[in-house]
């Protein structure tokens, strides 16, 4: 991150939330940090500045954060994002995922506990990959290079989320071989911090499902039938390949 501060923009519509969750960013993790007080605000904001993660509210009124992260990968945006809502259940945090996001935490939350997942996506984001010496890897029309966390076809980049480029860096990294889903959720970061971990049955299913999301995001890009895919494909009771050249 070049020794700058991390821009961040936090947008919540309740005012005293987002003000009091700025002031410890700021504070307590010396985070640059821009309030925005709905999904239109936030848009306006993102039009005019560049920013390295979004701590998005879903319960505000309007568009809800679910749609406004959608909306922002159909545009080919892919700033980080992290989620925030007081609805917990499993199938809310998989609509997060599917929407686009990078992380879910469900209030309350401690704060502390927010900070950590922003410093790992963050990390992800911007630090080279362990395997300097890796070579692109090709799969039909695809090139990706792990170095960069890049996914081109032909001369077109392909937009891709910073948990989908994690995702194909660890795929890509053993082309031809099944990759676990344990593997792909803690070495991918396709939940977000990777930092905070569990071990009961539920936590690990959640994790598994999770996986298959972003699993299926993926594919929607690089396959020309996701149902049917070529490259990246499910090793079942397993995991997931992806075959390259």
């Amino acid at each position: 991150m070049g020794g700058e501060q991390p821009h961040l923009l936090v947008i919540d519509d309740d005012e005293r939330i987002r003000t009091l969750l700025s002031r410890y960013l700021a504070s307590n993790a010396d985070f640059r940090v821009t309030g925005a007080d709905s999904a239109e605000d936030a848009s306006a904001k993102l039009a005019a500045v560049s920013f390295d993660l979004l701590v998005v509210d879903v319960m505000m009124p309007g568009q809800n954060g679910f749609d406004f992260v959608a909306g922002l990968r159909k545009t080919g945006n892919t700033v980080p994002v992290i989620l925030l809502t007081a609805r917990g259940e499993e199938e809310d945090r998989i609509t997060g995922l599917e929407s686009g996001a990078d992380d879910y935490l469900p209030k309350p939350f401690e704060p502390r506990e927010l900070v950590l997942r922003i410093q790992a996506i963050l990390a992800r984001s911007h630090r080279a990959p362990p395997t300097p010496a890796a070579k692109p890897v090709r799969f039909g029309d695809f090139v990706f290079d792990i170095m960069r966390g890049e996914l081109k076809r032909g001369e077109e980049i392909v937009a891709l989320t910073t948990g989908e480029a994690a995702l194909l860096r660890v795929l890509a990294r053993r082309p031809g071989s099944t990759v676990p889903r344990a593997a792909l959720a803690t070495d991918g970061g396709s939940l977000g911090s990777g930092t905070i971990t569990t071990t009961n049955a539920a936590t690990s299913a959640s994790e598994s499902r999770a996986v298959d999301v972003q699993i299926t995001r993926l594919r929607r890009k690089i396959e020309d039938d996701p149902r049917n895919p070529r490259f990246l494909q499910t090793v079942w009771g397993e995991g997931y390949v992806l075959w390259a050249e």
